[in-house]
């Protein structure tokens, strides 16, 4: 835990810094937030708003935490593990939690967290030998995941109409299609990096 915990600098940074504590937070919220989801149990009440929120809030930290380790030369082996976990669990949590109360289709569900996981594993598994950096298309692919499931959990409709729900369905739809797209497209980067190598 000794080093850097905020300021800048070239000395090593502590596992205790501030981006990974960020992190950590998030993932601690990731259990209040899927509780708050099905204790509304689709009643679309307070308790959905406050999921809502606090989902938003959370996704809103993952940039920040990424700013601070990289603006801030705070990047450390901890964070680099962590950061990815953070992801899956909070997207993952909201997924499963939307097909439990009926709102998601599970093989959805079940599609994209397959993709995540393998991936991240797949990842983590081949780290040391060969490292492949998110693609455009990954970023683009974790930014639209968290609008659409942000668009699921905002109970617009009751507000605005069901007209809102092909909104959601599209952005999901669009979602799902570059969760899919980028899974085989960091295989084959992969494959690639693998034979030049």
């Amino acid at each position: 835990m000794r080093g850097r915990v905020i300021s800048r600098g070239d000395t090593p940074a502590s596992n205790g810094n501030i981006a990974n504590i960020i992190t950590v937070i998030r993932i601690l919220l990731a259990p209040v937030f899927i509780w708050l989801l099905l204790a509304d149990n689709g009643e679309m009440g307070g308790l959905r708003w406050l999921a809502a929120a606090l989902f938003i809030f959370s996704i809103l930290t993952d940039s920040l935490d990424g700013i601070l380790a990289r603006g801030r030369n705070l990047i450390t082996n901890v964070g680099i593990i962590l950061d990815p976990i953070a992801d899956k669990v909070l997207i993952g949590g909201a997924l499963v939690a939307l097909s439990i109360l009926g709102e998601l289709w599970w093989w959805v569900t079940i599609i994209i967290m397959v993709r995540e996981i393998g991936i991240t594993v797949f990842r983590f598994v081949v780290i040391s030998t060969v490292v492949i950096p998110a693609s455009k298309a990954g970023k683009l692919k974790t930014v639209v995941q968290a609008v659409a499931i942000a668009l699921f959990l905002v109970p617009l409709a009751a507000v605005l109409g069901d007209w809102v729900l092909w909104i959601n369905w599209i952005v999901m739809a669009f979602a799902f299609v570059l969760t899919v797209y980028t899974g085989i497209e960091y295989l084959v980067q992969f494959r690639r990096s693998s034979r030049a190598a």
